[in-house]
């Protein structure tokens, strides 16, 4: 599969990577971006020399490739997605979130109808592949948790990705998207797909409390960073990078408190920080049954039955490592590879991450509205394009 890249960083180059360990059909062949921080990755592993191209217009019409690959800035994603539906490349791959804001998220369903979308956008939405995503789907299939009533869950990062974000291009709304959907929609994406069913009215809370200059150390304190010898360390900002983080010039927040209910009845809270000392990505599902707790970081599920307090479930070590997302990258790229070569459905897919990635931004239309938003007309108008 003949495969280029627009906006070739450290994260899309690790899936590229992901990729060409289950297939050594994919063949990286070219790229679009003018700071290619993942090109010697892909260079390394594929032993190929990628041809740099100005835009991707050009690239497009010059390689006739099988497969691109979008890894540029969140903001940029509907232009780039526009060009690639437009030609006739047969498949697209977008890391999340797919796009920004809600009049592009209705722009991207209409031209999905146009040239068939659905079929060829696959998403980087990648928490759905996890062991502990799996595990967790299991105890409901089973019935061990029942109907699903309520849901309490949390993402906390640490201060040295914290400050990333916030010197990061991330750190502008504009460009990311805001906090929630740059980072929290694979958790929005995740407890959809627990419920089954989209969330009917929204309300959040938030600001930013940590990064701010009266909290700035008397010394510079060096965060412990993960090490990655034969890529650009993900924590170091890049394209339109910056070197404060406790006087950042953006506007995105370090703390938010999500509250959802959806179609059914059942309730979500989900609260995020980026300044904790020991983190966790955790949730407790609670059921007419039992109730399932699982923690992404620290490793574990476990289900308990409601009326018996039995322990149903108690793994305490899941497969897979932490930097790989959990054991996730690697199983999106096998179940990917399937699809490239035997098609069928994948765990997640582009209508999820935009139904997702829409209640990020109506999560933070009610925050900055404090208010509580119902969605009915929301989701209408989004079914109205037939988008399957």
């Amino acid at each position: 599969m003949k495969t280029g890249y627009v906006g070739l960083g450290a994260r899309i180059a690790n899936v590229s990577s992901c990729l060409q360990n289950v297939s050594t059909a994919v063949d990286p062949s070219a790229y679009v971006d003018p700071t290619p921080a993942g090109l010697k990755h892909v260079e390394t592993k594929s032993g190929n020399k990628l041809t740099a191209y100005d835009d991707l217009q050009g690239m497009l019409d010059a390689e006739k490739l099988d497969l691109l690959m979008i890894g540029s800035p969140n903001f940029m994603h509907m232009e780039h997605l526009r060009t690639a539906l437009q030609s006739d490349v047969r498949y697209i791959f977008c890391e999340k979130p797919i796009v920004t804001s809600e009049a592009e998220t209705f722009e991207l369903l209409e031209l999905m109808k146009q040239h068939n979308g659905a079929e060829r956008v696959i998403v980087g939405l990648v928490l759905r592949y996890s062991p502990l995503y799996v595990e967790l789907q299991k105890s409901l299939a089973a019935g061990q948790i029942g109907k699903v009533v309520s849901i309490e869950a949390a993402e906390h990062i640490a201060p040295y990705h914290g400050s990333f974000f916030m010197r990061d291009w991330r750190r502008y709304e504009k460009n990311s998207g805001g906090f929630m959907l740059e980072k929290c929609c694979h958790d929005l994406d995740l407890y959809q797909g627990v419920v089954g069913s989209r969330p009917r009215y929204v309300s959040s809370f938030g600001g930013r409390k940590s990064f701010v200059p009266e909290n700035r150390p008397d010394q510079d304190h060096s965060f412990p960073k993960p090490h990655y010898p034969d890529r650009v360390d993900p924590f170091t900002p890049r394209w339109g990078g910056a070197n404060a983080d406790f006087d950042s010039d953006g506007d995105l927040i370090d703390y938010q408190t999500a509250l959802i209910e959806y179609e059914d009845g059942a309730n979500l809270c989900f609260h995020t920080n980026m300044y904790v000392p020991d983190e966790f990505r955790r949730f407790a599902v609670m059921g007419t049954r039992g109730m399932a707790e699982g923690d992404f970081i620290r490793n574990f599920f476990k289900v308990h039955d409601a009326l018996t307090s039995n322990c149903l479930v108690d793994i305490k070590a899941l497969p897979g490592e932490r930097d790989g997302h959990y054991g996730a990258d690697d199983a999106m790229a096998r179940d990917v590879n399937h699809y490239f070569t035997h098609g069928g459905r994948l765990p997640v897919g582009v209508m999820d991450a935009l139904e997702a990635g829409l209640t990020a931004i109506k999560l933070d239309e009610a925050r900055r509205a404090r208010t509580v938003l119902d969605l009915a007309d929301t989701w209408q108008q989004f079914d109205s394009y037939g988008v399957a």
